[in-house]
């Protein structure tokens, strides 16, 4: 059917668009075609390594159950290998730590926890990494373990935890017998703790210990 004057003006005028600028219209639909792949790609890539990380964590579980400490740190090891930006790597070495301290291995115990204040995805698992890998070297107590965790401590404390950040410095304190430092500190760390009233009864218990053992007063 014969266009009339006006379509024919129109389908001109489009073919003149076209010509003029087909090269970017079709580069900017490329470009979304592509980062829509990509992002389909990298969540289905996400929900697999969630789904194998998990897969393994549970592996790591049953081991605990059995008793196999060899079986579980390989599990945790593997976890943070293959797959290290989940949040399981980050459970799996705090678990790991637990278990090598447990069994004497202090050394084993701190690789897993500067693991985890390294690489951690989630902000609580890398405070709980670095507060735990503090208190395992204020343990040791070697001038370099004290320099190291000195080091720890004077990082900005991750949001939530600075209560724990305070005890963990009247910590260092008192292991060097500065008591009048560490009663600063932990005083300071009951008033926050005292500010967060979903902090665990627990942890205000045993900071209120360490408070009356050096002498402070909880306000």
């Amino acid at each position: 059917m014969p266009l009339d004057l006006e379509e024919q003006e129109q389908l001109d005028q489009f073919k003149a668009f076209w010509e003029k600028y087909r090269n970017l219209i079709t580069a900017v639909v490329t470009t979304a075609l592509f980062a829509y792949a990509g992002y389909s790609g990298y969540q289905w890539w996400r929900n697999s390594q969630a789904t194998q990380a998990s897969q393994l964590y549970d592996t790591m579980m049953s081991a605990i159950g059995k008793g196999d400490k060899d079986q579980t740190l390989r599990a945790a090891d593997d976890l943070q290998k293959q797959f290290a930006r989940t949040p399981y790597a980050s459970m799996s070495s705090l678990v790991a730590a637990k278990i090598a301290a447990d069994a004497g291995d202090a050394s084993k115990a701190m690789e897993y926890l500067r693991w985890t204040a390294k690489n951690a995805s989630n902000p609580g698992y890398e405070a709980l990494g670095k507060l735990r890998l503090a208190t395992e070297l204020i343990e040791q107590g070697t001038e370099k373990d004290f320099a190291e965790a000195d080091a720890i401590l004077k990082e900005k404390p991750i949001m939530g935890f600075e209560a724990l950040w305070l005890e963990r410095r009247g910590d260092w304190y008192l292991a060097q017998k500065k008591t009048a430092e560490a009663k600063t500190s932990y005083q300071e760390a009951w008033k926050t703790i005292d500010q967060a009233k979903e902090f665990p009864e627990e942890a205000r218990r045993l900071l209120k210990v360490k408070l009356d053992a050096v002498g402070g007063v909880a306000q």
